[in-house]
């Protein structure tokens, strides 16, 4: 009776003290609007222009130069192959989101974090990159915010949407202390693992 009660103890502290449960349906859901923007860029570029003209300017959206020129592009950008979801790759986007979520932070971190953190998870990437969304509350804001990149003169988190270096990624979503909501993209590709 009381190593069973001590089991439920250990169980229930355990569970008190793992870290907040990850939304997987949201995590999903961009990782599908990056596929469907990759997939099917032309339709993704119709929807863009409606949504833009949905916008009230005055009120501080996208600038639309950015938002024509990311159009612009996806009109001339052939269809791409879907991206893999890659659990490990995932979870190194979670470690990421998990330091800076609480804190409020934002950016990528020190120079050769994101190789750090996918080696943490048993990958070795040749070709990686990362793309991170603050503040949007859904799936289809959060890709359509880094495809448009307003504000990012190389469009990189664009660039990095429609490369054919990658083949796979993983994202983690969660609160962020400043901007209320995070999501981090993790992209590999020429992946080994140990």
């Amino acid at each position: 009776m009381r190593t069973t009660a001590l089991a439920l103890l250990g169980l229930i502290l355990m569970a008190a003290s793992a870290p907040p449960a990850r939304a997987d349906g949201f995590e999903e859901g961009v990782l599908a609007e990056i596929n469907y923007a990759r997939t099917h860029p032309a339709s993704y570029a119709r929807e863009l222009r409606r949504h833009d003209a949905a916008y009230d300017r005055d009120a501080g959206y996208d600038d639309p130069d950015a938002v024509e020129d990311a159009v612009d592009f996806l009109m001339r950008q052939r269809p791409l192959p879907a991206l893999r979801r890659d659990g490990q790759v995932a979870a190194a986007a979670a470690q990421h989101a998990d330091a800076q979520g609480p804190r409020g932070s934002i950016g990528h971190g020190a120079a050769g974090s994101l190789g750090r953190r996918l080696q943490s998870q048993g990958i070795y990437a040749g070709l990686a990159a990362e793309a991170i969304s603050y503040g949007q509350p859904t799936p289809r804001d959060v890709v359509r915010q880094l495809v448009i990149d307003s504000g990012v003169p190389n469009r990189g988190h664009r660039r990095d949407i429609f490369s054919t270096a990658y083949q796979s990624a993983g994202v983690a979503c969660g609160r962020h202390a400043r901007y209320g909501d995070m999501c981090v993209i993790d992209f590999t590709g020429a992946v080994m693992r140990r």
